[in-house]
């Protein structure tokens, strides 16, 4: 499926569905064309064709959270919405990453979490834990190998010729680090 064809099957369901969250059309319009954005970068992750609409309205929840949390408004949720069912749920890598994370040493969790979720430099990491910059500069690389290699071991990614994961995600039943 295209991103033509999703736009043409499912935009006027995004934009009622992103519209009784936001109630702004301006605001609307803006979140509908980011979700699409987000569709046109990330559909070939869909395995099968009868996924995409569950897949397609968990992009826009979350596109509308993302919102809600970056203005500093408050999320309206309807008591229905709180439950919420395991056919709309698609299992995606990002789902597999607070795992793999979890399961890092120690001496490469630490300085990969100040760097690459904090966003603190690596100088001021160096400090922080006491240690040489050179050793805080091999530490994050080398978690950011073991992140890798976490995917390939959770979800049998593989490393293409151009150093990129690439594969499909697994349900989550069989995934070595969600299940």
């Amino acid at each position: 499926m295209t991103t033509t064809e999703v736009w043409e099957c499912y935009a006027d369901d995004v934009k009622r569905f992103i519209m009784s969250k936001v109630k702004d059309a301006q605001i609307t319009d803006d979140l509908v064309q980011e979700v699409f954005l987000k569709v046109h970068a990330k559909l070939a992750t869909v395995s099968e064709e009868s996924k995409v609409k569950s897949w397609l309205l968990s992009v826009s929840r979350n596109t509308v959270l993302d919102y809600f949390r970056i203005s500093n408004k408050e999320v309206p949720l309807n008591k229905e919405e709180t439950i919420i069912s395991t056919e709309e749920y698609a299992h995606s890598e990002k789902d597999c990453l607070p795992g793999i994370i979890k399961n890092l040493p120690k001496k490469y969790r630490d300085p990969l979490f100040l760097s690459d979720i904090k966003g603190i430099k690596q100088a001021a990491i160096a400090a922080q834990l006491k240690l040489p910059l050179a050793t805080v500069k091999s530490q994050i690389q080398r978690g950011r190998k073991l992140i890798v290699q976490g995917y390939m071991d959770c979800c049998d990614y593989k490393l293409n010729d151009q150093g990129f994961l690439v594969g499909e995600v697994k349900e989550k039943t069989q995934c070595k680090v969600c299940s």
